[in-house]
């Protein structure tokens, strides 16, 4: 180990950023913070994000979080703005404002052009007398930090406040949505996490509204076939009792094994007596790793879909789930 490495000192870097933001603590009981969260909840347009330099780069991963959990929102460059892009903003929208001094230029030629259109201004702020600060709807004030680096100028203690205090925004504003997996996958659906968190509904090859492969139990081998001729093609049919419950499952397998026993005399055979009873089955609301996991235990390829009636809704296959790459 190089003896010239001053570990103590990076130890201290990380206990004043982690001092600095339980400090913010205070801020989130202000009424401030919760004004902000109310602001954002009833945003009827984005939450437009925008810091200069490193500010900005939080700012970026502010406007991101808030994106994907559910809150309109994009990072507006402050230089970029007076130069057109303040066409970006429109009226129903709400900026967040992030400078540690709040007498960034960039980010203070904002300020006139947004109070111009009567655009709500929200700011995370270092210091309360500052000019941005001043002229914010709402300002949530961290109060002038020390920095970490050595020099005391590099923004470390500053930004991992921002960021700290832009998540509180972000994922209470969140909470307040009743934001859920279900949302949250479908604004992650290319991301590892997202697939995870996709249901069976939204995996099942059938949609709402199509003819699902059915059969009653009292139908006949023929009847059931004739039933579904213009049917999605699928590996297995459905069986339901007198209610519309499911009673059990009929697949390719089945009938091709029937059909080597009693050969032409199988399109006579009741449903009830050819179908797997009380087979295995699962709720559209279900998480498609669960299905998976159906699917490896009980070795079966066809997995029927139902609702919280027992009634069928949907029928996936095991290659569904594994197009869309919910294992690994």
């Amino acid at each position: 180990m190089n003896s010239k490495i001053d570990l103590a000192f990076a130890e201290s870097v990380i206990q004043a950023e982690g001092q600095a933001v339980l400090g913010l603590l205070r801020l989130v009981r202000q009424d401030a913070f919760a004004q902000a969260v109310q602001l954002f909840l009833e945003c009827e347009g984005s939450v437009i994000v925008s810091g200069m330099g490193k500010a900005g780069i939080v700012g970026n991963k502010i406007s991101a979080t808030l994106a994907s959990t559910g809150t309109a929102s994009h990072f507006l460059h402050p230089a970029e703005a007076v130069h057109g892009d303040l066409g970006r903003i429109q009226t129903n929208d709400i900026v967040l404002a992030l400078s540690h001094s709040g007498e960034s230029e960039e980010i203070v030629r904002l300020i006139e052009p947004l109070k111009q259109r009567e655009i709500k201004l929200v700011s995370i702020v270092g210091d309360p007398q500052s000019r941005l600060a001043v002229h914010s709807d709402i300002v949530l004030c961290m109060g002038m930090l020390t920095e970490a680096c050595p020099l005391g100028v590099a923004p470390s203690v500053s930004t991992t406040c921002m960021l700290a205090m832009g998540d509180a925004l972000a994922l209470t504003t969140m909470k307040l949505r009743n934001f859920g997996t279900e949302d949250y996958a479908r604004f992650h659906p290319a991301g590892a996490l997202g697939r995870k968190l996709l249901t069976v509904g939204q995996t099942m090859w059938f949609k709402s509204g199509e003819s699902l492969p059915l059969a009653q139990e009292s139908d006949t081998v023929e009847q059931m076939l004739l039933k579904n001729e213009t049917t999605k093609r699928r590996g297995a049919v459905m069986v339901t009792d007198a209610k519309g419950e499911l009673a059990g499952i009929i697949t390719d397998a089945d009938l091709r094994r029937s059909m080597a026993k009693k050969g032409a005399n199988v399109f006579s055979v009741r449903c009830s007596d050819l179908m797997t009873p009380n087979c295995k089955r699962v709720r559209e609301d279900a998480l498609a790793a669960e299905a998976m996991a159906v699917f490896h235990k009980f070795r079966i390829d066809e997995l029927p879909v139902v609702n919280a009636e027992n009634q069928p809704v949907g029928l996936i296959d095991v290659q569904d789930i594994v197009a869309i790459k919910i294992v690994g």
